[in-house]
């Protein structure tokens, strides 16, 4: 699905001349808080479209009597546009950013609920899905470098900044779903398009002050730091990076995915109170990518890794024998460990990477929608030949992947 990017030796070693998106392109000390908090606010109504489409799961799954395999696909539609488009996006934008593709691409994820709204076939569910996605595409790569030349060089704080709207807006779907989808039906889905329409006038906006911080950007040529690992070193730390991703990204769809159906299956809660206990975890989620951008900053990124994905181990063990009250405790810790890594883990990419910026953010931007989707399907497929609750005894075992965490560079002191 995520077609592999192939970076060779050559290309990570030689220095090429490329716009300089630091705080003194950018003409500030510090960082632009208003673009900050714009980027933020636009990443949270996107993914609040996004978590909409898996939250509104158990109407669609009653409505057309679809089994955890036909769930699994349709995620899969979703993600697939997303993941396939994002690293095409981000290299284009490389070559000549696009200050108004924000609000294009957007305009994919306004008539994505329209569709669903009315949709009477499984197929066209699919292509709403696969709308929501498209807009996703286009959204993550350019947004992530605006928030990158927004920075003032406080590059994981920005990161953070711009990941908590995303994790906030991923935690607001089950709620909304509860509050108006299971009550109203599936038409209801159609007011959701108000919040891409909100999307799309500030991120309108977010181009015009994009456009001249383009204009102006001086060109610089990026010499490798003397204490810079290795093109071979860099091409094994991304290789390790997709994989770390792999692990987090699989655990948090398995828990997005199917967490609703978990809880009603073993303690027979009603939906609606499934999707709060959703919310629960989701909510922990973004707390944790909000604290683990600075954290690196302050700390180091690879210290950030080490535990963020194995210091959620012990309880991700524990969560397939909790009861119910406990596996909310449970996952309100997983939230705040595990996903204090995305930031991290991207800063560290771009900053091994530097001089394909974009191209960097699409691909593992693209890498977690596409292993969350290809994993969706496939545990998917494993529920419906087992049990739900099996599956989270097999993916209570994912973050001991980040054992290969060992295998990262270290990096200069001026990129940690």
């Amino acid at each position: 699905m995520n077609k592999p990017v192939a970076v060779s030796e050559e290309v990570l070693a030689t220095p090429v001349v490329a716009p300089e998106v630091g705080p003194r392109a950018a003409g500030v000390t510090g960082p632009a808080y208003i673009v900050l908090a714009a980027i933020s606010v636009s990443h949270f109504l996107n993914d609040t479209m996004q978590s909409l489409i898996a939250s509104v799961y158990p109407i669609l799954k009653d409505n057309y009597a679809l089994d955890f395999a036909q769930i699994g696909l349709i995620t899969l539609a979703f993600q697939f546009t997303a993941s396939l488009l994002q690293p095409v996006v981000g290299h284009f934008t490389d070559k000549k950013a696009q200050p108004f593709s924000l609000a294009i691409g957007m305009s994919s994820t306004f008539f994505g609920p329209l569709l669903l709204s009315v949709a009477q076939q499984y197929l066209v569910i699919l292509i709403a899905a696969a709308l929501v996605g498209l807009g996703s595409a286009v959204f993550h790569p350019e947004s992530a470098r605006i928030a990158r030349l927004a920075s003032g060089g406080r590059y994981g704080f920005a990161q953070s900044v711009f990941q908590l709207g995303g994790s906030f807006g991923t935690s607001m779907g089950p709620v909304l779903a509860a509050l108006i989808v299971v009550p109203f039906g599936q038409g209801s889905i159609a007011w959701f398009s108000s919040i891409a329409f909100l999307a799309i006038i500030i991120l309108w906006r977010i181009g015009m002050w994009y456009r001249p911080q383009i204009a102006t950007r001086t060109m610089v040529r990026i010499e490798p730091h003397p204490d810079a690992p290795s093109s071979r070193r860099v091409t094994v730390a991304l290789s390790v990076l997709v994989v770390l991703l792999f692990s987090k990204q699989l655990y948090v769809s398995s828990l997005s995915s199917y967490y609703i159906f978990y809880l009603i299956d073993k303690f027979g809660v009603s939906t609606q109170a499934a999707q709060a206990y959703l919310f629960v975890f989701l909510a922990a989620n973004a707390v944790g990518a909000f604290l683990g951008g600075p954290l690196g900053d302050r700390f180091g990124r690879k210290i950030v890794i080490w535990f963020s994905i194995l210091g959620a181990l012990p309880f991700t063990l524990a969560l397939p024998h909790a009861g119910l009250v406990m596996s909310a405790v449970l996952t309100v810790f997983i939230g705040l460990i595990i996903s204090s890594t995305t930031s991290s883990i991207i800063v560290f990419a771009q900053e091994l990477v530097p001089h394909r910026f974009g191209m960097i953010s699409g691909v593992f931007f693209g890498v977690a929608f596409g292993i969350g989707g290809l994993g969706a399907a496939v545990l998917g497929k494993l529920a419906d030949h087992t049990s739900i609750a099996f599956v989270y005894q097999v993916c209570a075992f994912l973050p001991a992947i980040g054992l290969l965490a060992v295998f990262l560079p270290k990096m200069p002191r001026h990129a940690r």
